[in-house]
């Protein structure tokens, strides 16, 4: 069954139309996609879903559900359907619709300094084909700073937030302190700045620390699990990855606050098996939360092959196992979530986008967040600088001493990828009843497949977040505690 096979409609009044004496409504557009064999996801224009047997979807599109069911009720209630008794629906999902998309206008919050590519470590999937330590030439310079700060202001999104990534961007700290003054005295508080350094806490100082507290500087930081995994995924001289990162953990949160201080992990071959203790390492830092996140097919990932090194269904495995143990953690009393299922239930239980980059349609490429790189040049998103570092400038929007704003922002390569990476229009996307939750990622689907929106039946993006969605829809389906627990994350 196709979302555009031929349907039968009805006006609210019982108009006449094929089937006369059958219920009169008119269906409003939906997607539905499979969830098992007995049962379809239904999705609207504005993302909300309901979950319907299959006889009631068959008889929902040839208008023989009867309109005292539930089933009914609930089509109804969500704008899937109009009756007699719902003339304000089209207008109410035409408001929920604005608001799921009203990021649009405001785009590129974030905005991305890679001050140096420098770094003491040598990860073995790092993303960003890392240099030596003593490579000054790999270091952003005042001027390119300049540059980058002026085009940062000129975005029309209210609230800007600069990170500062690198290599290690402490090892080019004289210039974070020069961009974080800069930007506040040309902002002249027009606008509601955030500063954020992405570190690995390594080589962090008192000096930085305090810089931190006075300028309300947060910190995120990399924390892949407990210490033999943690020193393992990250290398370094002494090989004491770990004991740094803790201590510079403990040390930030005293100077700046436990809430301004984050961590991610990466899950690695050697992550696998290990979800609980990862998530326990978490929790003995008191994080209230966790990003389980994947490789990325860029940089030193590719060329150690990490990448290569499991699965998507063995990745899926992983991460199903961490969703569990987070439930049953919540389920004993103890407040924890896992993000990456925080943010797509936002998308999924509130008309809120939360701008994910990879969740975004269009894609989040320079409208979520845009890079400028140590060198100058200016780059759709974070994976598009790794890409290039591969030797593939496909992404590469300008430069900030040699272009303009206009130039940049309307580059022809840009341009191309939004409107192909629109999901709602996209083949099979469009047919999809996930399509709401998901994004195009087209940065990733070019470094693959040399396609801005990919094929989907090849496309590791698309398997591995249809099997998430699939899944938290059936744990809502199968626990309405587990309900209550995914709607207190999303909002």
């Amino acid at each position: 069954m196709s979302k555009f096979q031929p349907l039968t409609f009805y006006d609210r009044n019982g108009g006449a139309g094929r089937g006369a004496g059958k219920p009169s409504y008119e269906l409003m557009p939906f997607r539905f996609t499979e969830l098992d064999p007995q049962r379809f996801v239904l999705s609207n224009q504005a993302g909300e879903y309901l979950v319907l047997p299959k006889k009631d979807l068959y008889d929902f599109a040839e208008h023989r559900l009867d309109a005292t069911t539930e089933a009914y009720l609930d089509l109804r209630s969500h704008q899937f359907l109009i009756d007699a008794h719902t003339n304000v629906a089209k207008e109410l999902l035409a408001i929920k619709v604005r608001t799921r998309y009203e990021r649009v206008a405001n785009f590129t919050g974030l905005h991305i300094f890679v001050v140096t590519l420098r770094c003491e470590h040598s990860c073995p999937y790092c993303q960003v084909s890392r240099q030596s330590e003593d490579s000054s030439a790999f270091d952003m310079t005042s001027e390119q700073a300049d540059a980058a700060i002026d085009l940062a202001l000129r975005s029309p999104s209210k609230a800007i937030k600069i990170e500062f990534q690198g290599g290690e961007p402490l090892l080019n700290f004289p210039l974070i302190r020069y961009i974080v003054a800069e930007t506040k005295r040309k902002a002249q508080g027009s606008r509601e700045l955030g500063f954020v350094i992405a570190t690995n806490l390594a080589i962090v100082t008192d000096e930085v620390l305090e810089f931190c507290r006075e300028e309300g500087v947060c910190i995120s930081t990399s924390l892949d699990g407990p210490q033999d995994l943690h020193n393992k995924n990250r290398p370094r001289t002494g090989r004491d990855s770990y004991q740094r990162a803790i201590s510079g953990i403990k040390r930030a949160r005293d100077a700046i606050g436990k809430e301004n201080v984050s961590a991610l992990m990466t899950t690695t071959e050697a992550s696998l098996g290990h979800v609980k203790e990862i998530i326990d390492e978490y929790l003995a830092l008191d994080f209230k939360g966790i990003f389980l996140r994947p490789l990325s097919p860029y940089g030193f990932a590719i060329k150690t092959k990490s990448y290569r090194a499991y699965s998507v269904d063995r990745w899926l495995e992983f991460y199903k196992e961490g969703l569990d143990y987070v439930i049953e953690l919540n389920r004993k009393g103890i407040a924890f979530r896992e993000f990456y299922a925080s943010m797509v239930l936002k998308k999924m239980l509130t008309f809120e986008d939360p701008g994910y980059v990879d969740l975004m349609s269009p894609a989040g490429v320079a409208l979520g967040a845009i890079v400028y790189n140590y060198d100058g040049a200016v780059f759709a998103s974070d994976e598009a600088r790794m890409l290039a570092e591969m030797g593939d400038d496909k992404f590469r929007l300008g430069h900030v001493l040699e272009n303009t704003y206009e130039e940049i922002f309307l580059n022809e390569t840009l341009l191309e990828a939004l409107e192909a990476s629109f999901s709602y229009s996209v083949p099979m996307c469009t047919d999809c009843a996930f399509e709401p939750y998901c994004g195009a990622d087209p940065v990733q689907h070019w470094g693959l497949q040399k396609d801005f929106v990919g094929r989907k039946t090849e496309s590791e993006f698309c398997a591995r977040n249809m099997a998430i969605f699939k899944h938290l829809i059936k744990l809502m389906e199968s626990d309405a505690g587990i309900k209550r627990l995914f709607t207190t994350w999303a909002q």
